[in-house]
């Protein structure tokens, strides 16, 4: 369109000239030029290009036709050795490339008729002249039609090239969008560097490795700006000397609390079939790594202790039967507080072996009708005393209990191990001043009731919360990291739930590790011993009923 609106300027231009000089032709000619011009400028700016299959359209005429009509009659009352012929080849090849096939040739046919007619009317017949002309029209009305067809034929390849250009791109380009997907929802690192050390691009998961949570991926980092990335520039230095792929263990410094132990990959693009283009760092996190392993060899020590639980039962099922038969023989008091400790602990290790058992197993919670319903305050009072006497704490602990009235559902042995294990974890981190503990018990709504752990540790660091409850993952290189693991497992199994959060408690912030448990009616839900007896140097106190709980306080 723009090449037909050159084309009419020049045109009109001429026209112009050609009147101004009086080298002929009738003035309106230019008037027709103007026209022209007017009617290429209103196809420019108010059409659109149309179905390719639509051979009879009024877009046609205002095209095809108007240049036909135009270019005839200047050809007609052509002038001096001005030849419009030339012109035909613009409405044939806009027939032949925008339309179809039979479009290209029906115009090619009527500039071929056009220019027959023509000839046969300029020239008397039966003469040399004729002849000529007739010739000569004939020549350019047959390339006209070798122009139609050839056109015609490219224009069909180049839409077919562009359609299958067009979809290749959507198909890279929804591949890539899904390749940025799968490479910002990796655990590991990714980050892409220069030469020069520039990162261009880089993952979520890089980006907290390097600077901590919260920063965007927009982010432009500069290797060697900070001299904890010193390790990370080296190694990328390296790759880019060596021209081969280079692996290491680093270590990154986000903040006086925070190090990052990382294993670092290095791979190299190539650019232009040669040379070096750039450096792709994979980078993942040790300490998960390590947990991977861990759980690993959980689940094989799993299966091992539920080997050797079966292996325990028979020879205690002895002891106990060997037991009976002496507490029924012995009359002495000594002796027979001896066989007491021998069925208390032989109980005891039929526990340990039923709970592993249960874990291996991987047995549904128990049933409601065989839980206990333990008051939660006095429960909570008698096992911190006992854990402020074993580990001389006191005046480190304080212990708050607002339920008095609370009772829940829960083994008095696996309650003991929950509160301990918070108390063991919250002894590593609390600073060791009056108070840097605490233990909270409060309701919370009508049929819930909340116990906590409080201390005055330093905040947690991000990566350690993504995995603070999974076993064998701990902050510490002497810790087994199994206790907030089974903290979590004893909790679902009577319904809890256990969570953390970073509290402010006395105008001193703190980490409080928080249960919520569902608060029974206080009656017990399976028969209880009598038995109230508790040997020093038992590490489980024998809690079998509310009463013995408040007696022991």
């Amino acid at each position: 369109m723009r090449a037909r609106v050159f084309i009419a300027a020049v045109l009109l231009a001429l026209q112009t000239f050609v009147l101004l000089t009086n080298a002929g032709g009738p003035d309106w000619l230019v008037a027709l030029c103007a026209g022209h011009l007017c009617a290429t400028l209103a196809v420019l700016f108010w059409s659109r290009p149309i179905d390719h299959g639509q051979v009879f359209r009024l877009q046609w005429v205002m095209t095809i036709g108007v240049d036909m009509v135009v270019f005839a009659v200047l050809q007609y009352f052509q002038q001096a050795s001005l030849n419009y012929t030339p012109l035909f080849a613009l409405p044939v090849l806009l027939a032949s490339i925008l339309g179809p096939l039979m479009l290209g040739l029906a115009t090619a046919a009527s500039v071929a008729f056009y220019l027959l007619g023509e000839a046969w009317l300029s020239a008397p017949l039966l003469s040399d002249v004729s002849t000529a002309r007739f010739l000569q029209a004939g020549l350019t009305g047959t390339g006209f039609f070798l122009v139609a067809v050839l056109a015609n034929q490219l224009a069909i390849r180049l839409a077919k090239e562009e359609a299958l250009a067009q979809s290749s791109q959507v198909a890279a380009r929804n591949q890539a969008e899904v390749n940025e997907l799968i490479i910002e929802s990796l655990t590991e690192g990714v980050l892409v560097a220069d030469p020069h050390g520039v990162v261009r691009s880089a993952n979520p998961a890089a980006l907290a490795m390097l600077l901590g949570e919260g920063h965007s991926s927009a982010t432009r980092l500069l290797l060697s700006v900070k001299e904890s990335w010193a390790g990370l520039s080296h190694l990328v230095n390296e790759t880019f000397v060596l021209g081969q792929p280079l692996q290491s263990e680093i270590s990154l410094d986000i903040d006086e609390l925070t190090t990052h132990r990382l294993y670092a990959r290095t791979r190299l693009t190539v650019q232009g079939g040669r040379g070096r283009g750039l450096c792709v760092v994979f980078l993942e996190d040790l300490r998960e790594v390590e947990a991977r392993v861990r759980t690993e060899k959980l689940a094989s020590m799993g299966r091992m202790s539920a080997a050797v639980a079966h292996e325990i039962r028979n020879p205690l099922s002895a002891i106990t039967q060997a037991n009976a038969l002496l507490d029924e023989e012995v009359q002495a008091p000594a002796q027979k507080k001896l066989t007491q400790m021998i069925e208390h602990n032989a109980q005891r290790l039929s526990r340990i072996v039923d709970d592993i058992l249960n874990v291996a197993r991987a047995q549904p919670s128990q049933i409601e009708g065989l839980i206990p319903s333990l008051p939660l305050d006095a429960s909570i009072r008698y096992i911190t005393q006992e854990w402020s006497r074993q580990n001389q704490s006191r005046g480190i602990l304080g212990v708050h209990t607002h339920a008095p009235a609370a009772h829940v559902g829960f083994d008095p042995e696996h309650l003991r191990r929950l509160l301990v294990n918070l108390l063991d974890n919250a002894m590593r981190h609390a600073t060791g001043q009056p108070s840097s503990i605490r233990v909270i018990s409060q309701p919370s709504g009508n049929d819930r009731v909340r116990m906590s752990v409080w201390s005055d540790g330093a905040p947690l660091e991000a990566g350690v919360l993504k995995h603070l409850f999974e076993p064998f993952f701990s902050s510490e290189s002497r810790s087994s990291g199994l206790g907030l693991y089974i903290c979590r497992e004893l909790c679902e199994r009577y319904g809890a739930n256990i969570a953390y959060q970073r509290t402010r408690l006395d105008q001193r912030d703190g980490n409080e590790f928080y249960v919520i448990m569902a608060a029974s009616d206080g009656h017990s839900r399976q028969p209880v011993q009598q038995n109230l007896s508790y040997t020093p140097g038992d590490s489980i106190p024998s809690m079998t009923r509310p009463g013995s709980l408040r007696g022991a306080t």
